[in-house]
């Protein structure tokens, strides 16, 4: 029996296949990445299984693409030698609100009131609920699981997921939620494995296209850097990150709409927006401009002031991780990081960081240092797949 683990995306499906023993996820035997799903787009399927990585051009066409699509992962799952038996689906599931605070078998109604927080997570939550749709159809009968983001956060305090809002926008659902939960889950997970210290102050930094922090004490999250949305806290690819709502003010005295608001908070701005290249935080690296420099600079700053503010919440801090794709692969940062956080106690080897490639789970510290550093390649789908696994166990 296998668990297949996905997230859909406006225009992609990653997809990645966990093997069970006894009931318990191995290590994933196949993954992939289905794109070219947007309109006028050129789908493909490209995949690495048993060592070898395939691709393939999709023949589908017309407003059902996504779902074509589905049926030639189907395909490939039954044509693939040695694949195990699917047991369930486990879908990435941005927003679960309030009121899924764990993973849940989906049903109808689940589907329905899901469907509700479409507002609170526009450019994820439409996309996730569609993708858990669509492979209702085309994986008849196997149960669809659904993991949420927010979920991690569940144990945030009152006061950190309060906004200085009337009682009346708390009701409507206008809190902090917290997001990146699936990976917070697994690196939380690795670090409890490697290091008793990280039963105290951990601060987690996921960093990538998108990224935030979150601090966890006794290994569950007391605080983080995203709250309503996925757009508050540090700056990201070509999110905003935190910004004064007063400039929203002023963009709707002059005449900015909702649309043209939402472009530019999510799309046009961070790492993008400031550089005016690229999003990518290697482009921007071997780009060597003044406004490269500018960006990368701001976005290390961000993260270091952050640090600051979730330290404080902690009163202290004994654990530090780095993980997402810049997180875990570009080792400047993380020195910088370390350099900027030195007042806590944070030391980081040279040579320990310059080895940290991403591919392990691996300690950057030196001996003397007051705050054990590490470097955890997360992996939100083997979570996705475990968390399937319980649920399924229990039917």
């Amino acid at each position: 029996m296998a668990i297949l683990s996905v997230n859909a995306g406006s225009s992609s499906l990653k997809f990645s296949l966990y093997p069970m023993v006894s009931g318990a996820v191995q290590s994933q035997i196949l993954s992939g990445l289905i794109e070219g799903l947007e309109p006028d787009g050129a789908p493909q399927m490209s995949w690495s299984y048993q060592g070898q990585k395939e691709k393939r051009v999709l023949n589908v066409t017309g407003e059902s693409v996504f779902a074509q699509a589905l049926l030639s992962l189907r395909d490939l799952l039954a044509q693939l030698p040695g694949v195990p038996t699917l047991s369930a689906v486990s879908h990435r599931v941005v927003h679960g609100a309030s009121v899924y605070r764990a993973s849940m078998l989906v049903t109808d109604e689940a589907l329905d009131q899901l469907s509700q927080f479409n507002s609170l997570a526009p450019l994820h939550q439409p996309h996730n609920l569609e993708g858990i749709r669509a492979f209702r159809e085309a994986f008849v009968g196997i149960p669809q699981i659904a993991c949420f983001d927010t979920a991690f956060h569940a144990t945030l305090p009152e006061v950190e997921y309060r906004f200085a809002l009337p009682e009346s926008l708390y009701q409507q659902g206008l809190r902090r939620y917290g997001f990146h939960g699936l990976s917070y889950q697994y690196v939380m997970g690795a670090l409890l494995e490697y290091s008793d210290r990280a039963k105290g102050r951990t601060l987690m930094a996921h960093l990538g296209n998108g990224a935030s922090l979150c601090a966890a004490r006794g290994g569950q999250s007391c605080a983080t850097t995203m709250g309503f949305s996925a757009l508050e806290g540090l700056m990201m690819g070509s999110r905003t990150g935190s910004l004064d709502p007063g400039v929203l003010l002023y963009l709707l005295e002059h005449g900015w709409d909702h649309d043209r608001l939402q472009k530019l908070l999510y799309k046009q701005s961070g790492l993008l927006g400031m550089s005016g290249i690229s999003a990518d935080m290697r482009r921007l690296r071997a780009d060597g401009s003044a406004a490269a420099k500018l960006a990368i600079d701001a976005f290390t700053y961000r993260v270091v002031r952050e640090s600051g503010a979730l330290t404080a919440c902690m009163q202290g801090l004994d654990v530090l991780a780095f993980s997402g794709g810049i997180g875990e692969h570009d080792l400047t940062l993380r020195a910088e990081v370390g350099q900027k956080l030195a007042y806590l106690g944070v030391l980081i080897d040279p040579e320990l960081n310059a080895r940290a490639t991403g591919s392990e789970v691996m300690a950057i510290h030196v001996a003397a240092s007051a705050v054990e550093v590490w470097v955890v390649p997360t992996d939100e789908g083997v979570v996705a797949a475990r968390e399937a696994a319980q649920l399924i166990a229990a039917l």
